[in-house]
């Protein structure tokens, strides 16, 4: 059963009654009460329905891109590794301590290519968010996606990750085991790293959890997608004292795909139907392999020399006044 947001009340509304439309018809010969088509009505709704979710994806506020990138139905880490991937052989535990579910990867072929995956994984229903701790990682998972991270550069692979974490689990549990180390070091072994990394954001990118995985060569945003070092909630609270002006921290925080593409922190924005990437999904994940394929050669070419420089200046960049 599809799942609404609640801007989206008005298509709801219209799509509940196609349902019955549909239902009235599989019952009686297409015509319903007062001889009304029922396929020329559905037609009606439908068309009214998409014109509605066009108009409001064309023009959502910063916090209702919030919403769409936490919503539940959208394609998580696991469903890009599966669509995108072949061959997939999952690696387990840090080597430490154990084994977190929050991080997930392992080697795998993309495209014909052999690649190392890694994402944050949050589960698709209260059984799997559990078991992924909904996708919050603890430091045994970033020191899972470092020796990811270390196997590829071993055997001369790229790295391919999928963020999408509200950020790293902040529990007395993950802190005792030392979580800010954990991810200060996943972000030294990923710039040191002498082979191509692209990173995706498919979802929520949150603080350093998703800096951990995330600082690539090059860095990709869904759409809808967002990237931020606090969410706008925390922020409000923070700032203000007051959760209710998280819309005003959201538009502050500048945490969207477009205002990131602005500031020159991300590469390449992948484009989601209306409805966002929970509508259809498969073609939302056809286009991030599509992206990622197109620009994997480049960086292939490179030497790994070239490649760290390049990295380099991606990230001084960054520091410098627009």
């Amino acid at each position: 059963m599809r799942q609404f947001l609640d801007f989206e009340k008005s298509v709801a509304e219209l799509e509940t009654k196609i349902d019955e439309l549909r239902q009235m018809g599989r019952r009686d010969d297409g015509f319903g009460l007062d001889g009304l088509n029922i396929d020329e009505e559905i037609a009606r709704l439908s068309d009214k329905a998409d014109k509605q979710l066009r108009n409001l994806y064309g023009k959502l506020t910063p916090l209702q891109k919030v919403q769409v990138a936490r919503h539940a139905q959208r394609p998580h880490a696991l469903d890009y590794i599966s669509a995108l991937t072949t061959d997939f052989t999952p690696l387990a535990g840090d080597r430490v301590f154990g084994d977190d579910q929050a991080m997930v990867g392992g080697l795998a072929r993309f495209r014909g290519q052999s690649v190392v995956v890694i994402g944050t994984e949050r589960g698709s229903d209260t059984e799997s968010r559990l078991k992924h701790n909904f996708g919050m990682a603890r430091p045994e998972g970033y020191r899972k996606a470092q020796r990811l991270m270390e196997l590829a550069a071993r055997f001369g692979l790229p790295v391919l990750t999928f963020v999408d974490t509200a950020g790293a689990w902040p529990g007395i549990d993950a802190e005792a085991r030392g979580q800010a180390e954990a991810i200060a070091r996943s972000i030294d072994v990923s710039l040191q790293l002498r082979v191509p990394v692209i990173a995706t954001v498919i979802g929520e990118g949150g603080s350093g959890g998703a800096i951990a995985i995330a600082s690539a060569d090059r860095v990709f945003m869904l759409e809808h997608a967002i990237y931020s070092v606090i969410s706008p909630e925390a922020a409000a609270s923070i700032l203000w004292r007051d959760p209710k002006l998280a819309p005003a921290a959201a538009e502050a925080l500048k945490l969207t795909a477009q205002d990131l593409k602005k500031l020159d922190l991300v590469d390449n924005i992948v484009a989601e139907p209306a409805g966002g990437a929970q509508r259809q999904p498969e073609l939302v994940m056809e286009r991030v392999g599509d992206l990622i394929e197109a620009e994997l050669p480049t960086l292939l070419a490179l030497t790994p020399e070239a490649l760290l420089e390049k990295r380099r200046q991606r990230y001084l960049a960054m520091t410098r006044p627009k």
